[in-house]
């Protein structure tokens, strides 16, 4: 969203377009799955038609590099050979040592004419120090700017030595913290839903609000990545991102006008609101076999599974309590929020309270198939005052099958802001999980194709049961 007007407008940027495009870790495991389908998206979309250069350590040439992007798009060449044939054409390659100044001279050379670049660090954050002083040896800092790969750090003081790396070199409205959650179509009509419908307002509160839960499943492993799992976990790797960034859409108070600046501030808010976790707060688990994979170390306590009980200390939400989970190796692979309402405070029908169902509640799939759906109680034919709940449903049409990071990486290029993180909601948000990254119980064991530990029902209890996603989408509403 602009900050120069109240008409949202999402060309509009107050910043110059980027006239290259530098991607740092070009022969990484990221770049084949996910940055060269959205770069070939971009190209047939006609978001980028500006050089391209890749930046790696790989002892690769750049028909190399092109082999591999044939590889990572697929089929995708065949059905669009014109888009593909012009990201070759825009398609350059550095070879060289990140730690040496020669690589950062010869990317000098490969930008030719160009003098705004925007450096992509797909690389391990290790790296980011580096990369960024060797840019700015070079001058390569000067009216560029730098989009920045998640994680952004490994806790709050991690956080703030990566913040002061990078300013270092490039001003804040340079810097791009991307997160490909927040590309997502399905994370912005939470922020839609809420606010383009005057009938959530009303109910959207602690009045009448008893619990929000929040599941991302995954129904696979590590997939090879123990070694990067060994340094995440899925408090840093899910929750404190991903998961955060959705309570932040679901709890935020109205921004004051339609501008990037006031969603940030307002998301910010309810990281400062949350109150630390505490070890009582979080269950730890691992699924069964995790230690076996390579990489990962014997005695490893890592959790691939936790759930956490969140309280957000604001007028809004005090005393509702939110409960998020997210775990590898569970049945199924979906993100679902459950917003569950209080229930009716007079018994004038009976079975209505009797407990056998859950309250009213309204439920957001975002994967696999986007999904509204609002429970309610309705009448069953007859004398007697009976009924049961229902869904109500409408499947939300992705409509588009154009990828996160294609959408991240145009507005990045383009200088909009929108839908990256500024570093006062990344510090504000370590803040809140800082403590429990070190003082925990073990990790619980659990089955794979299980929902996790049986400690998880235990967090939940005092309140609700988890609603478990399935894969039965029902008919259209």
């Amino acid at each position: 969203m602009s900050d120069s007007t109240h008409r949202y407008d999402p060309h509009r940027s107050p910043l110059a377009r980027s006239d290259a495009f530098v991607f740092f870790g070009a022969t990484g495991d990221l770049a084949r799955k996910q940055i060269f389908p959205a770069l070939l998206a971009m190209v047939r979309d006609g978001t980028l038609d500006v050089p391209i250069v890749g930046v790696a350590s790989s002892g690769w040439t750049v028909d190399d590099l092109k082999a591999r992007v044939r590889e990572s798009v697929g089929s995708s060449a065949s059905r669009h050979p014109e888009a593909f044939a012009r990201l070759l054409e825009l398609l350059r390659y550095v070879d060289g040592d990140y730690r040496d100044a020669a690589t950062f001279d010869a990317l000098r050379r490969a930008l030719g004419d160009a003098t705004r670049p925007t450096h992509y660090l797909a690389i391990p954050p290790a790296l980011f120090g580096t990369v960024v002083e060797g840019l700015a040896a070079a001058g390569l800092h000067e009216d560029a700017r730098v989009v920045v790969e998640k994680p952004f750090g490994r806790d709050l003081e991690t956080a703030v030595e990566l913040d002061a790396i990078i300013s270092s070199a490039f001003p804040e409205q340079s810097v791009f913290r991307i997160d490909h959650f927040l590309g997502k179509e399905e994370i912005m009509n939470l922020l839609y839903f809420r606010f383009a419908n005057a009938l959530v307002e009303p109910v959207w509160n602690r009045d009448r609000i008893a619990s929000v839960q929040v599941t991302v499943a995954e129904d696979f492993g590590v997939q090879g990545r123990g070694a990067f799992y060994e340094s995440a976990g899925a408090l840093r790797d899910v929750v404190e991102n991903h998961m955060f960034q959705m309570v932040a859409l679901l709890a935020m108070e109205a921004p004051a006008y339609q501008g990037y600046k006031a969603v940030h501030d307002a998301k910010v808010a309810v990281f400062k609101a949350m109150r630390p976790l505490t070890r009582e707060d979080i269950v730890r688990g691992q699924f069964e076999g995790y230690r076996d994979e390579p990489g990962v170390a014997p005695d490893s306590d890592v959790e691939t599974f936790a759930a956490v009980r969140l309280w957000i200390d604001s007028w809004r939400w005090a005393g509702v309590p939110w409960y998020l989970r997210t775990g590898k190796h569970l049945p199924t692979k979906a993100a679902e929020v459950v917003v569950e309402f209080k229930r009716p405070p007079q018994q004038l029908f009976d079975d209505a309270l009797s407990g056998a169902d859950r309250p009213n509640y309204l439920r957001f799939r975002l994967s696999p198939v986007p999904q509204i759906a609002l429970a309610a109680r309705v009448k069953t034919p007859g004398e007697e005052f009976r009924g049961s709940q229902q869904e109500l449903r409408v499947h939300v049409d992705p409509a588009s099958d154009r990828p996160a990071y294609a959408r991240l990486l145009s507005d990045a290029l383009r200088g909009d802001p929108s839908l990256f993180t500024q570093e006062e909601s990344i510090e504000a948000a370590w803040r809140v999980v800082d403590a429990v990254l070190d003082d925990h119980a073990p990790a619980v064991t659990y089955p794979r194709g299980s929902w996790g530990p049986a400690e998880a029902d235990d967090l939940i209890a005092a309140h609700t049961t988890w609603m478990n996603p399935t894969t039965d989408e029902g008919d259209d509403a």
